[in-house]
């Protein structure tokens, strides 16, 4: 790789200051403010429709501002071209153009940009090595399962220099088996080009496993921001508890608290609250206790060989119980 894109480290500090987009009446977007730091590999987290694609829309210079601003190494981007931002949009799509090859796709802003043909393509080459497709350069884009095809539109996302690259929902069409392959390649090419990523997604495990910091927006605003260890081990809102899962709401002396599901303790034994079991999940290392306390529903993670000991099954009574300073309150409740 050429020198310069592995320079990117240096540039990427993006700042959103009140960002707010409408749609006629209605708010897509509220007052989004957050400052990124160069080189952080960020995910906007969230439920359809709640804001975090529009964000990702309005860095990009797809979609225009109602309000605020957004500053990228310092300087307003916001009334500037997409081409001009210094950015870089990987779509959900790909885009990839059927009548080009593999190297001709990865090369074509180039192209536009009127840079000769040795130049590009060996920039082009350059970028297909980086991501593992340099046996594929003169394959076209039917040819290519969708792993490889997510492979050539980083390449050709990636060719243009970027300060920030933007993905929106990249992993949404792969299957299962593939998506956590390439959620470790793209872990592993923002470390090598030290370049901010800005990751939109709705898995809360995709954000857990590839950020150092996640946004997570509900109805148009941001709930909480932090690391991922942050945000699962202390969420702040009941919305939060629920969405990234693995956590109970209880109630204790008239306040709510999250609980985490590995957490909630179960015993034969009269201490604790009195439950029955409702259902049993088997999830591999996991085992996932549905019960029912009185109308309150709530879950006691297990692992494998704890489950087995214990022999529950659905219908049992068993007393569930936690550790005060497992409970974390909630400040919307």
């Amino acid at each position: 790789m050429g020198t310069s894109l592995n320079n990117t480290s240096l540039h990427g500090e993006l700042e959103l200051q009140e960002v707010t987009k409408r749609f006629g009446d209605a708010v897509a977007v509220n007052s989004f403010t957050q400052h990124f730091q160069a080189g952080q590999y960020i995910c906007l987290l969230g439920p359809s429709g709640c804001g975090k694609s529009t964000t990702l829309r309005m860095i990009a210079g797809h979609e225009s501002l109602s309000s605020g601003d957004i500053r990228l190494d310092g300087r307003s981007i916001s009334q500037l071209r997409p081409a001009q931002r210094g950015t870089a949009m990987m779509f959900q799509s790909y885009a990839l153009f059927p009548h080009l090859s593999v190297l001709d796709n990865v090369a074509f802003s180039l192209k536009m940009r009127g840079i000769d043909t040795a130049t590009r393509e060996r920039k082009a080459h350059d970028l297909l090595e980086l991501v593992h497709m340099e046996d594929f350069v003169n394959r076209m884009p039917e040819q290519l399962s969708g792993g490889q095809q997510q492979r050539v539109a980083l390449a050709r996302a990636l060719i243009t220099e970027p300060s920030v690259l933007l993905l929106d929902e990249p992993l949404s069409a792969l299957d299962p088996f593939l998506r956590i392959r390439m959620r470790a390649e793209l872990s592993r090419l923002q470390r090598e080009l030290g370049m901010t990523f800005i990751h939109v997604t709705h898995s809360q495990d995709e954000a857990m496993a590839l950020s150092d910091r996640v946004v997570l927006m509900n109805n148009s605003v941001i709930e909480q921001a932090g690391t991922p260890e942050e945000i699962f081990n202390a969420p702040q809102t009941s919305f939060v508890a629920k969405f990234m899962g693995g956590h109970n709401i209880v109630e204790v002396d008239g306040r709510a608290y999250a609980l985490r599901t590995d957490r909630t303790r179960l015993s034969t034994d009269s201490a604790g609250v009195s439950a029955q079991v409702a259902n049993v999940e088997f999830l591999g290392r996991t085992v996932d206790v549905s019960l029912d306390c009185d109308g309150v529903e709530l879950v006691a993670s297990m692992n494998d060989s704890d489950f087995h000991r214990d022999r529950i099954r659905a219908g049992d009574s068993l007393c569930v119980h936690w550790k005060r300073e497992d409970l974390y309150e909630l400040s919307d409740a």
